[in-house]
């Protein structure tokens, strides 16, 4: 890819392509940069995922499902789930490998409002759009009464903050879009703010999930 501005979107559509061969990074506006876990996120389940899916009740919607790795896992115990993806390259990849997505926006078009029994916010999701309480508050509105919302957050001590970021591959890089972080230690004045109460909170292999419950 020549040295260039590319959208989020064609990166992202570029790392799915070639995987941990891209050398896809998250650049933030204070110069830090992380890899993009995309050999995870193209893999299968691991334990952490495992645990997600032992605590989720049907059917499920993984918002920002990417490959759709979650949603294959919940297939494979039986569990009816459908991934929402606003990346046709993701939605694509997911589909190819046999998991029901859609290509929407998670603010508009998601079928069945109201009657999820469990949404996922995983991978970061939280993190969508940079408004986590707004995002929140929309998930507990596509819910069923008593209906759940498990999200991955940072750990102990993690900041939560608005921020902007940007996707890079050697040579080329997108614009820089809004994104947001949440640690486990501010998740409950933000579920209190979307109407939602916390139910329970866990580590696994190193990664931090919270189950938010939405009201009866």
């Amino acid at each position: 890819m020549s040295a260039a501005l590319h959208t989020a979107g064609d990166l992202y559509a570029f790392g799915l392509a070639s995987g941990a061969r891209s050398g896809l990074r998250v650049r933030f506006t204070d110069g830090r940069d992380e890899p993009v876990d995309l050999e995870r996120w193209l893999g299968a389940v691991d334990g952490a995922d495992e645990s997600v899916i032992a605590r989720v009740r049907g059917p499920v919607l993984d918002i920002g499902c990417g490959p759709g790795r979650h949603v294959l896992a919940c297939a494979q115990h039986g569990i009816d789930a459908l991934g929402v993806d606003i990346s046709p390259a993701a939605v694509a990849e997911a589909r190819r490998r046999g998991a029901p997505v859609i290509e929407a926006c998670v603010f508009s078009g998601v079928p069945r409002a109201g009657t999820w029994g469990s949404a996922l916010l995983l991978d970061g999701n939280i993190g969508i759009g940079g408004d986590p309480a707004s995002l929140l508050a929309r998930t507990a509105d596509l819910l069923a009464p008593g209906g759940r919302v498990i999200v991955e957050v940072g750990g102990p001590g993690t900041a939560t903050r608005r921020e902007r970021i940007r996707l890079e591959v050697p040579g080329a890089h997108s614009g820089w879009f809004p994104w947001a972080q949440v640690g486990v230690d501010d998740v409950g004045a933000l579920a209190h703010s979307a109407g939602l109460r916390g139910h329970a909170t866990w580590e696994a292999d190193g990664r931090w999930f919270v189950a938010l419950v939405a009201a009866a």
